[in-house]
């Protein structure tokens, strides 16, 4: 049965990692994110009702680019995989440059429907 998969499958988590902006310490990884606010998967479970002040490391073709934020925690709970921890994140005031990586995500993970040959 030949594969007919037409976009690579993308493993979010693996590259967009948050730190905490002030320890520069990780806090995990993303594993969705939305204008709203974004979901954390972590190692340690995250105080619910604290705000956090995060950032993004974006790796370029020139340099790396931080994206700054601040964000609380709307809720937290185990992960299905021991050791894990899922917690849901409010945006305080996302900035743009957090506007437009949400907007490239939703376009790179979307599917188009293909296009009528003629």
């Amino acid at each position: 049965m030949p594969i007919q998969r037409r976009i690579d499958r993308q493993q979010l988590p693996y590259y967009l990692k948050v730190f905490n902006r002030i320890t520069d310490k990780p806090m995990g990884y993303i594993g969705n994110v939305s204008l709203e606010g974004l979901m954390l998967i972590s190692q340690l479970p995250m105080l619910v009702g604290a705000r956090f002040d995060m950032r993004l490391k974006i790796p370029g073709p020139n340099a790396q680019r931080f994206i700054d934020f601040s964000a609380t925690c709307q809720w937290c709970h185990e992960d299905v995989t021991p050791g894990s921890f899922d917690s849901g994140f409010a945006m305080v005031v996302p900035p743009a440059e957090f506007v437009e990586m949400v907007d490239a995500l939703h376009q790179y993970f979307s599917f188009y429907p293909m296009a009528a040959s003629a």
